[in-house]
């Protein structure tokens, strides 16, 4: 029995058809390291950074694009670390194949800067979250309805754990519904930790509705509007209260009706300020944590057309 579909749907019917999109949130609040580069940049092993923990999450969770949201400042220092892609984890190391070299699947990096106008207003985690899946979303939609994200998984860099561990559950994300990785507390997004999850991409309108609607502006909503337009300023202290959303402020409303698939890591390390990030330096994980030594994180750009 065929069946009929309008043109605005994008049908799937495999992992291959599936765009799991990777988020890295950067742009947010500074931490309390107070160094001259950004907090993402702090190291977590010798010649690794966190950003770059991050990013490699992403490529071993099976995301065919990367999408690091970040200070328009800072752009240009992290892309020069990084680069324009990284390899798959999964296909750099097929040396039984005919051709190695040509089994390799590079993930493209793409850096987004958070708009002018959200820049001082809502600037943290929980908004570049939201603003780099909006953005992934009307980028690849103007390309074709077939490269749409369908799902997004997010790494955040003030965070450590094994995250080499989720490769086994590649397919697993790559499959509607939300994926939550968790301490070994049982602790997760939801708790404010920062550890990696994914949630499907028809979420994040309704991520950007909340948003809106808890965060503050400028103007007290609450006074009297005159002539249909607000004329009492909010306290500066309580202007654009976004900009310190916190991740449970949003992302514990995630939709656990849908199909949710929650994964325990054996140790996680929170690196978002200096005590716990000394505390992580101190641990015997630490010494687990290594660059790859593979060309994986390798600096690449993509070669021009032409």
């Amino acid at each position: 029995m065929s069946q009929d579909y309008t043109d605005d749907e994008k049908i799937y019917s495999s992992e291959q058809s599936f765009h799991l999109a990777g988020i890295v949130p950067v742009d947010g609040q500074p931490l309390d390291f107070d160094c001259p580069w950004h907090d993402c940049l702090m190291p977590i092993a010798q010649n690794l950074l966190a950003v770059e923990r991050a990013v490699l999450e992403c490529a071993t969770a099976g995301c065919e694009t990367i999408w690091i949201v970040c200070p328009p400042k800072m752009q240009p220092l992290i892309k020069h670390r990084i680069g324009e892609m990284v390899e798959d984890p999964v296909w750099i190391g097929r040396k039984f194949d005919v051709y190695p070299s040509e089994s390799r699947k590079p993930v493209p990096i793409f850096y987004v800067e958070t708009h002018p106008r959200d820049q001082k207003r809502k600037e943290s985690i929980v908004w570049s979250i939201i603003y780099g899946g909006k953005v992934a979303k009307k980028i690849c939609s103007q390309l074709s309805k077939w490269i749409m994200p369908d799902k997004f998984y997010v790494a955040f860099p003030y965070g450590v754990f094994p995250s080499q561990k989720i490769r086994e559950w590649r397919s697993s994300i790559s499959k509607p519904g939300n994926f939550i990785l968790t301490t070994p507390e049982g602790n997760s997004v939801i708790d404010n930790e920062f550890i990696g999850f994914a949630f499907d991409a028809d979420e994040v309108s309704r991520f950007s509705m909340m948003f809106y609607k808890k965060a503050t502006g400028r103007f007290d909503p609450s006074a009297p509007f005159v002539d249909g337009y607000p004329e009492v300023m909010l306290p500066l202290e309580d202007r654009y209260s976004g900009r310190f959303f916190e991740l449970k402020d949003i992302f514990s409303q995630l939709d656990l009706t849908r199909d949710t698939m929650w994964v325990e890591m054996e140790w996680f390390y929170d690196i978002s300020n200096w005590e716990s990030y000394c505390k992580y330096l101190g641990s015997e994980e630490r010494k687990k944590m290594k660059r790859p030594k593979s060309d994986m994180l390798k600096y690449r750009t993509w070669n021009k057309v032409g």
